[in-house]
């Protein structure tokens, strides 16, 4: 029988390589090159599977995704246009929810950092506070949580903290008063959310900190992506596609969020090998896609001569895609970060040239996973690092576009 990446057993069906987990379990020296799993879609009663999902080697965000769109997978997106009561349209709903479900079902085959084995108690309640679930980057984390608390069998609660640290101070206040076994939490403002964060602490709450990490109070742990690797990661790649030399400018996020600073300083370290490259300004637009198109329609009209732009998140530089018209991807090069739907489309599309694509979905599920850890009682790590891979056109194909 071939082998495959050292292990031999292979689905009788497809012919695919099955996971070496599925022989080995997590101890098999080959997992992380190729995990391989089944997810069975349901359409009109028959079973069409296998679809092949590769994870651990690109990430769990990382999924080829073609087969589950000629399967059915896409039939919500050409389900009517009318909006549902949360302001969305119905087949966005329903590729969310078979997004968790395929996740979940990935999470329950996959031994990738999984901690939990068997049925957890259900009376494990988990609070969680997202920054915000008007940023798609966000909504994918939050779907990673809910597929990784259904497949451990717990209870999740989400609040939208709508990017208002007050907010999301009496968020964690109310999860602390309701003894919830754990709080994750993803900051609007690190600093903000301490005291809140200390009142949690000394309840005997654990906080994981997820993509986004707190300053002046100690967290059980934090999972994030890499964010300074991810900025000169970006800047290297802006630098490759403007041939060493240009006039750029910088979009930075939220003020006060620990992800802005991160990737604004690891973009300044890169840019820095490449003197011929020239950062002209630097303006926040706030993580958001209507700011970015704004302050870059102000940038524009004071630079003309703008050859590149470097967005420390895809919304922004999506906003500056729309301000810079037919000259994006053209004349001006414009590098995003997150990897977010509609930032692999425009990669897609050649009017991004690339996105320092994170895990938002294995950072949420991974967040879930510590924290049942930590309400067990168990020693989790201080920090738990989620890797980041750059999408170009090239390879874009690999990534989630729901």
């Amino acid at each position: 029988m071939p082998r495959y990446g050292g292990c031999s057993a292979r689905s009788s069906s497809s012919g695919w390589p099955w996971s070496c987990w599925w022989r080995a379990g997590p101890v098999c020296p080959n997992r992380e090159a190729h995990h391989i799993h089944f997810v069975h879609q349901f359409r009109g009663g028959g079973r069409i599977g296998p679809a092949i999902l590769r994870s651990c080697s690109t990430g769990l965000n990382l999924l080829p995704m073609p087969v589950l769109a000629r399967h059915g997978g896409d039939r919500g997106s050409r389900s009517s246009s009318t909006l549902d009561g949360a302001g969305h349209k119905p087949g966005r709903k329903i590729m969310r929810t078979f997004a968790i479900l395929i996740f979940g079902g990935v999470l329950g085959l996959t031994a990738c950092g999984a901690p939990v084995s068997g049925k957890v108690s259900e009376d494990l309640t988990i609070g969680m506070s997202v920054s915000t679930l008007s940023n798609p980057y966000f909504v994918q984390f939050r779907d990673g949580a809910e597929a990784g608390a259904l497949r451990s069998g717990v209870k999740l609660t989400v609040t939208n903290a709508h990017n208002d640290p007050a907010q999301q101070a009496r968020q964690i206040k109310n999860f602390t008063e309701q003894h919830v076994k754990t709080i994750i939490l993803n900051p609007v403002d690190a600093d903000a959310v301490a005291p809140a964060v200390k009142a949690a602490g000394k309840a005997g709450i654990p906080v994981i900190a997820a993509d986004r990490s707190v300053n002046g109070s100690e967290v059980a742990q934090t999972v994030t992506s890499d964010n300074v690797a991810g900025g000169k990661q970006g800047a290297r790649e802006l630098a490759k596609q403007l041939s060493g030399k240009g006039d750029v400018v910088v979009l930075q996020g939220a003020v006060g969020a620990s992800a802005s600073r991160d990737r604004d300083r690891g973009f300044t370290d890169g840019v820095a090998a490449y003197p011929k490259i020239k950062v002209i300004a630097r303006r926040s637009a706030d993580f958001n896609r209507a700011k970015g198109r704004d302050v870059m329609t102000s940038l524009i009209q004071r630079h003309p001569d703008i050859t590149g732009v470097f967005a420390s998140n895809d919304e922004m530089a999506l906003g500056a895609i729309q301000a810079l018209g037919t000259r994006a991807g053209r004349q001006v090069k414009v590098v995003g970060f997150d990897g977010t739907p509609d930032g692999i489309k425009a990669v897609r599309a050649g009017t991004m040239a690339a996105t320092v694509a994170q895990q938002p979905r294995l950072i949420g599920s991974r967040a879930v996973n510590e924290a049942i850890k930590a309400a067990r009682g168990q020693v989790i790590a201080k920090s738990v690092a989620v890797p980041i891979k750059l999408a170009i056109k090239d390879n874009a194909h690999e990534f989630w576009t729901f």
